[in-house]
């Protein structure tokens, strides 16, 4: 059974940080591709950085130079550290795994950006 759990929300002030990390079981983690999403209310989910097997990333530009993402391999976990948060980065975030290419989500964490 495939499980992923994210943590590491919470409420901060604009410019602040937080970091989000991805804890997965059920799969064979250095195979999967990993990626973060977000969902605002009253807008559609959104990828906001993903990671590949070789460790290749992509952001979205929105987020470029502000957030990191980054695996770990040996403990199963992928991370997000998040810089220079935004009011505008106030969501849900999602954990995703694609693993044998099978889609697999998290229950999502609430980062909230106060101005």
């Amino acid at each position: 059974q495939v499980e992923l759990v994210e943590s590491g929300g919470g409420l901060v002030q604009a410019g602040g940080s937080l970091r989000l990390s991805c804890a997965a079981s059920g799969i064979i983690f250095r195979i999967s591709n990993m990626g973060w999403y977000r969902q605002a209310p009253g807008k559609q989910r959104e990828s906001v950085a993903s990671i590949t097997t070789r460790h290749n990333t992509n952001y979205a530009d929105s987020v470029k130079g502000r957030f990191t993402i980054s695996r770990d391999n040996a403990k199963n976990t992928v991370a997000l550290q998040m810089n220079s948060l935004e009011p505008e980065d106030t969501a849900v975030y999602y954990c995703k795994a694609t693993y044998l290419n099978g889609d697999y989500w998290g229950q999502g964490t609430q980062v909230s950006v106060t101005s």
